[in-house]
């Protein structure tokens, strides 16, 4: 059953989620510092964040862009010495050869990086929901990224009920109004991040207790308003 109540109250629900998670220094946060709302950076820094947590990438784009900023310079260093960048990045060896593939493509369409869906998928490395957070992130568009946290964290809330990140961007956008789909992926990672983690959530502090499912949570706290359901 779905959760109306919350969806009835979203623009609040990503609002605590925000406030919550900026109160902890949230790692998304940081990344989109780092990245400085540049398309190119972005697109780099999203690629490589795949199954590695966002603090070790953030350090690996740093050191990249301290000595090569534009991809005809990252496309120079090579593949020797971007896999040294790039080591602790999990699989940097496979993320080494897509970005320099990606850079050469970069350097052929004048450094532009694609601003649609369909030319972001024609990148190496760039799935579809590498390429929806970028274009919320880098582009401002109205595209919602299904990540690890958002599938989730959706899942819990009684939002949706699915199986696979995929279906879950198909169930969310039929019901997300599309003035809060920017936003969405990142509030959700940010509280994926700090309270609502995948083993052990810290439900006694979230401010979302007495509307959330909490399904597949295995140790219920008496704070919240529901009863665990499978």
């Amino acid at each position: 059953m779905r959760n109306k109540k919350l969806l009835g109250r979203l623009g609040w629900v990503i609002q605590q989620m925000h406030t919550e998670a900026a109160k902890r220094d949230a790692a998304v946060f940081r990344a989109e510092s780092a990245t400085e709302g540049n398309p190119f950076k972005i697109l780099v820094f999203t690629m490589l964040s795949a199954r590695t947590r966002d603090e070790k990438t953030i350090r690996a784009v740093e050191k990249v862009f301290a000595i090569a900023k534009t991809p005809r310079e990252i496309r120079s260093l090579g593949s020797l010495k971007l896999e040294k960048l790039l080591y602790g990045v999990g699989f940097y060896r496979v993320k080494t050869k897509n970005l320099l593939k990606i850079c050469e493509m970069l350097v052929a369409n004048g450094d532009r990086v694609p601003d649609s869906l369909d030319g972001l998928l024609q990148l190496p490395g760039i799935g579809r929901k590498t390429a929806n957070i970028i274009l919320s992130r880098a582009f401002g568009k109205a595209a919602l990224g299904v990540d690890v946290h958002v599938h989730r964290i959706s899942n819990r809330l009684g939002l949706v009920k699915t199986k696979k990140p995929e279906d879950t961007e198909k169930e969310l956008t039929k019901i997300i109004p599309s003035k809060y789909l920017r936003m969405f992926n990142r509030s959700f990672v940010a509280f994926g991040q700090t309270i609502c983690s995948p083993i052990k959530p810290k439900c006694d502090i979230c401010p979302l207790n007495q509307l959330c499912y909490r399904v597949g949570v295995k140790e219920p706290c008496k704070e919240c308003a529901f009863g665990v359901k499978s």
